[in-house]
């Protein structure tokens, strides 16, 4: 079933190379969406694919990064657009 979510990670997020990991995670789970940094220090996602899948690749973000620490991880589930055929680091 497809999904949409709207996740933002809070802690040591920029400048260890999240938003890259993130894509490239993403991309091997069948995700789509894209991937930014936020003034405050934090980064936000938007993921559509199998919730199955996002659930998987969030929780990865938020354990299994090698260099982030992740404090905080805010998911909203939305219904999904179908608008991304990619998963994307937007600046």
């Amino acid at each position: 079933m497809s999904a949409r979510a709207k996740a933002r990670f809070e802690g040591t997020v920029q400048g260890v190379s999240f938003r890259a990991y993130t894509r490239r995670y993403a991309i091997s789970a069948g995700v789509c969406g894209w991937v930014r940094n936020l003034p405050d220090g934090s980064v936000e996602a938007v993921l559509e694919g199998e919730r199955e899948a996002i659930e998987r690749v969030i929780r990865r973000l938020c354990t299994e990064h090698p260099i982030a620490v992740v404090k905080k991880c805010y998911v909203q589930w939305e219904n999904p657009t179908g608008e991304f055929d990619s998963f994307s680091i937007r600046q």
